[in-house]
């Protein structure tokens, strides 16, 4: 072959390495700004992100070396003919090997690294290390811990299905939003604000043309649902949101996010408001700590203004306390059930189960301290008829409180509450726990199928027989303190006495249906006495003119709440 020849193959081949590194370069910038993978040796996309461009340039090099031969004389070759008669087969286009089989060897490798990594980081060789991630947990005295509730100001009742129903009529109301934005209901956070608890959740552009048309002007502002009040509010903004989960380009929120923090394994963002109104989201930065993959905890937070985009970040012991959500309650309660179950070692978990707890299938939320706690009971694993205990979970630094209470499981209480009103078919929320009267409480609500709060229900955590109903706070408060008397559990002088009953003169009846509820309403000299016609079926037979004796309370709207009648 002559030297012209030679030379011509040689500057091909070159030509065919410059293309093969300029397509692998174009298909990592692509998926690097669309994935937005972590560049962290512990992050599991760094693994599989050097594995694809691995595999992406061996498989490049292999095509644009590879040449199919077919015979031809005027090269002096013999043709490339398959035994089995296809008349083609695949050479390198010189001759000789080419160095794209080392590349897609160098990513298998890679890859088996990375598997026997996470192999070796799984509980069964880090049992203890996995356990320890939740720090030293002493049980603590709940009643010690927790303010008296004389009403239930301090607790999410609502669950995130009625806050959806609940927030969209806040937005349907505005028409010139709703054409234009939707409400991001996969973001509604719980958050502690001004003392009481609230859930928040952003507007979002409604597809990528409302975007591009309202790109300048931003996001205008937010909803907020009151779960105690069972209300919510459309909140504007003096200066609109520019970023989000549902901008495009430099405007998205984890876009923005990865590109000035390349290394941080970022977890999930929540959306806050601070103090003077200014709306933020939350991002966890997540770290491993057992081995390479394993033991997923928090390292930090960083913080983005949803206005400015300016960012900071904060080490979990420096975050904020305005900020709540750091945490996620998955990944809380994840981690204690790896110090309940792995304490006593990996195979004590699978075999002996000694002394090994967990906790139940879902949480709830409880406001104190300034911060937003995760509820859930814990039951041994050997059974899960019966609560142990139950812990409280701080959601911005992670703290464990346990507390050695035994009653019912969370299930079984809401079970028993939804057969208090089985007649009208609601469904109880999963339930937190208050201190009445010094007592561990179960409270909850109950909804009717369109996930709308009907009822309140509060039920004794030891004695779960205890089990009470109201259509309103200040009254599922009485009847229980009425119960507890009744049951002989409150201290002496906190019994009802028989000054609480009354003796009215009605002089008018009014009825009234709402949402499905029937209330009679006893006038008597300029005040009016609320009764659950459901409760107290009698009343139907009170007429004006007749005396009746009442047990009753203050109603927020200053009404007199019936909690006893006798005719």
């Amino acid at each position: 072959m002559s030297k012209e020849n030679t030379g011509k193959k040689k500057g091909k081949a070159i030509k065919r390495h410059i293309w093969a590194v300029l397509l692998t370069l174009v298909t990592f910038g692509i998926y690097d700004y669309v994935m937005l993978p972590a560049y962290n040796i512990q992050s599991p996309e760094t693994w599989f992100t050097v594995c694809a461009v691995l595999f992406v340039f061996g498989m490049l090099e292999l095509l644009f070396n590879a040449g199919i031969k077919i015979e031809a004389a005027v090269e002096g070759r013999k043709a490339s003919i398959g035994a089995a008669g296809t008349g083609f087969v695949f050479t390198t286009g010189d001759g000789k090997k080419g160095i794209g089989k080392y590349f897609i060897y160098a990513a298998a490798a890679l890859a088996a690294i990375g598997i026997l990594g996470s192999f070796f980081s799984s509980e069964m060789f880090h049992a203890k290390s996995y356990a320890a991630i939740a720090g030293d947990i002493q049980p603590r005295d709940f009643i010690s811990d927790t303010p008296p509730s004389e009403t239930i100001s301090d607790i999410a009742l609502m669950d995130t299905d009625s806050a959806r129903i609940i927030g969209a009529r806040a937005l349907g109301s505005l028409n010139e939003l709703v054409s234009q934005f939707e409400i991001n209901e996969s973001m509604y956070t719980q958050i502690n604000l001004g003392g009481k608890p609230m859930k928040v959740t952003p507007l979002e552009y409604a597809d990528f043309f409302r975007w591009w048309g309202n790109r300048s002007s931003g996001i205008p502002g937010y909803i907020a649902v009151d779960p105690v009040a069972n209300t919510s509010t459309y909140v504007k903004l003096e200066k609109p949101m520019q970023y989000g989960e549902s901008a495009y380009f430099s405007k998205d929120l984890r876009r923005h996010l990865r590109f000035r923090y390349r290394t941080a394994m970022f977890g999930n963002s929540y959306f806050e408001i601070d103090e003077q109104g200014t709306p933020y989201y939350i991002t966890a930065v997540l770290k491993k700590e057992v081995f390479l993959f394993g033991g997923t905890t928090v390292k930090g937070a960083v913080i983005l203004n949803a206005v400015t985009g300016e960012t900071e970040y904060f080490d979990v012991a420096d975050i904020p306390s305005w900020v709540d959500i750091v945490y996620d309650g998955d990944m809380l309660t994840q981690i204690y059930d790896w110090y309940g179950g792995l304490s006593g070692g990996f195979f004590n978990s699978i075999f002996a189960k000694k002394d090994c707890k967990q906790v139940t299938a879902d949480f709830g939320f409880k406001m104190f301290d300034d911060d937003v706690w995760v509820f859930t009971g814990v039951t041994s694993v050997a059974s899960d008829q019966s609560n142990i205990g139950f812990v409280l979970m701080n959601s911005r630094t992670g703290e464990i409180r346990y507390y050695a209470i035994p009653g019912a499981e969370e299930y079984s209480v809401m079970r028993s509450a939804e057969g208090e009103v089985q007649h009208l078919g609601y469904v109880a929320s999963f339930p937190s726990v208050i201190n009445v009267e010094g007592q561990p409480t179960y409270i909850m609500v109950l909804k009717d199928k369109g996930s709308l709060v009907k009822q309140y229900a509060l039920i004794h955590v030891e004695r779960y027989n205890i089990v009470v109903t109201a259509t309103t706070q200040q009254e599922v408060m009485a009847k229980y303190k009425t119960a507890l008397a009744e049951n002989g559990i409150l201290a002496e002088g906190a019994a009802p006495t028989e000054k609480d009953w009354e003796t009215i003169t009605v002089e008018d009846v009014k009825y009234l249906v709402k949402e499905g509820n029937s209330f009679a309403y006893l006038i008597s000299r300029n005040t009016a006495y609320k009764v659950d016609c459901a409760q107290f079926e009698t009343v139907v037979l009170v007429q004006p003119g007749d005396r009746v004796k009442v047990s009753a309370t203050e109603a927020e709207n200053g009404l007199r709440m019936v909690l006893d009648l006798s005719l």
